[in-house]
């Protein structure tokens, strides 16, 4: 059997079967992150009944009108100038959840209890399955993030330069930030079992060029 960075020696569901167990921190991340990110991508793109004076702003999206003020790439300010970065990262969001929530249903409907581990175990293909789809929303997930960054700094930080620099940090930098970790992390993490499963199945095969 071949065990990865997330599973421990005592995993054993099935024999030469490659198996995956989430560790804590992701199924925290996307227990903290997904709603989140399905209440944004609600805001985003319903504007502008999400937004202040729309039928859908309260109560769900009232926040937005303090985090349009801090980020105007969530106010009236791009909205107004017709600035399609919001919707565009917003429709890119609601395919990153989707394969999140593909995940999260393998995990949940063919993960097997093994005794010590608190986190259910996949084995053999939905195993696969679930930790490229995984791996791939957290490729987009920061590529996405990180260019929300830059595109911050090419233009002189346009949206959120107004922001004292308490304010910058609180409202912005640490919330957007987490996005950067967690990510980061998952790429780390099933990037890693997907190089050691390939290893393994790789072992002892030879490859024929064509």
């Amino acid at each position: 059997m071949v065990t990865t960075r997330s599973t421990s020696k005592a995993v054993s569901p099935g024999a030469n079967l490659w198996a995956h167990a989430p560790s804590r921190t992701t199924l925290f991340w996307f227990a903290l992150s997904l709603p989140l990110v399905v209440w944004d991508s609600g805001y985003v793109l319903l504007r502008p009944w999400t937004m202040e004076g729309g039928p859908l702003h309260w109560p769900l999206y009232t926040p937005y009108k303090l985090y349009g003020e801090v980020d105007h790439v969530y106010g009236w300010k791009a909205f107004r100038a017709r600035n399609g970065f919001t919707s565009a990262q917003g429709a890119l969001n609601v395919v990153e959840t989707a394969m999140y929530f593909v995940y999260l249903y393998i995990y949940f409907a063919s993960g097997v209890a093994v005794a010590g581990r608190a986190t259910r175990v996949l084995s053999g293909r939905p195993a696969a399955v679930a930790v490229l789809t995984a791996f791939s929303a957290a490729v987009m997930t920061l590529s996405k993030t990180v260019l929300y960054w830059l595109q911050e700094y090419f233009s002189g930080f346009d949206n959120v330069g107004h922001n004292t620099l308490p304010d910058l940090i609180l409202m912005w930098i640490i919330p957007n930030g987490l996005w950067l970790i967690f990510p980061t992390y998952m790429i780390y993490v099933m990037g890693g079992e997907i190089v050691e499963g390939l290893t393994a199945a790789s072992a002892g095969v030879s490859i024929k060029s064509e």
